[in-house]
């Protein structure tokens, strides 16, 4: 039955289809078909407009219009669906899939130590998670708890050769562009990050160009707002993937 109630209404025209509302739709309302985010069904929607602050371009807003009334048991029994176990290893119904959360359990000594090598290849991969792009990981995403997060633009890995040995073992990264990426929803997700997810340190990995400097400008304003104290150690690469200089963040 339809009632005269506030559902979220989505701008086709807006939309590019990142995904940021799947991730914070807490119901499962949301997702992208066609490289566009729609509404699974209107009974999944709460109108509370939780997704609206995350949605980079303004695609969303919540309007008042006769809708299918919100139904928190089939909200329930979706969401249930979801965690059965052959959704760990399928991309989530109504998500999308480069955003869904997975954590990658590190080679025990038996495995690596039986793992091919060719002649001068590099190391393996030593990624502990995905996804990586700033955008894409919630505050909520457990491989953030306790760790020692790498926040690096995201030309550092294509030009540091040793990106992988020296600056990502062991920590959690988070990729991005401090030139075109939206600095200030940037900025609120990691004051989110800093104040709820208990991470030990941070090391921020720039290149030399003047427009990744705006990387110290998001860190430090996060760090501000979020009332937190936590180290950040400061790696700068050249163009040609040298290790210029590290140490502490400029304040």
């Amino acid at each position: 039955m339809k009632i005269l109630r506030k559902i979220i209404e989505i701008d086709e025209n807006l939309c590019n289809g990142c995904g940021e509302c799947i991730i914070n739709c807490a119901e499962g309302a949301l997702q992208i078909v066609d490289g566009k985010a729609r509404m699974l069904a209107e009974k999944y929607c709460d109108g509370l407009g939780a997704c609206l602050g995350h949605c980079p371009t303004g695609a969303l807003r919540i309007i008042e219009r006769e809708a299918e009334d919100f139904d928190e048991e089939a909200v329930e029994e979706l969401l249930k669906n979801r965690e059965a176990p052959h959704a760990q290893t399928a991309p989530p119904v109504g998500g999308c899939p480069s955003a869904r959360l997975q954590t990658f359990a590190p080679a025990t000594p038996c495995q690596a130590a039986n793992a091919p090598v060719q002649l001068g290849a590099a190391s393996g991969s030593t990624l502990s998670h995905w996804p990586v792009q700033i955008r894409l990981v919630p505050p909520s995403a457990p491989f953030l708890k306790g760790a020692d997060l790498l926040i690096a633009a995201d030309c550092v890995p294509v030009a540091y050769p040793d990106f992988h040995r020296n600056l990502l073992s062991g920590k959690v990264v988070m990729v991005g562009c401090p030139k075109f990426d939206e600095a200030e929803s940037a900025i609120a997700k990691f004051a989110e990050i800093f104040a709820s997810a208990g991470i030990k340190s941070i090391t921020m990995a720039i290149m030399e160009v003047p427009c990744c400097a705006n990387m110290r400008h998001i860190v430090s304003q996060a760090l501000s707002r979020s009332g937190t104290a936590i180290p950040v150690r400061e790696v700068v690469i050249s163009a040609r993937g040298e290790l210029l200089r590290q140490g502490d963040m400029p304040s």
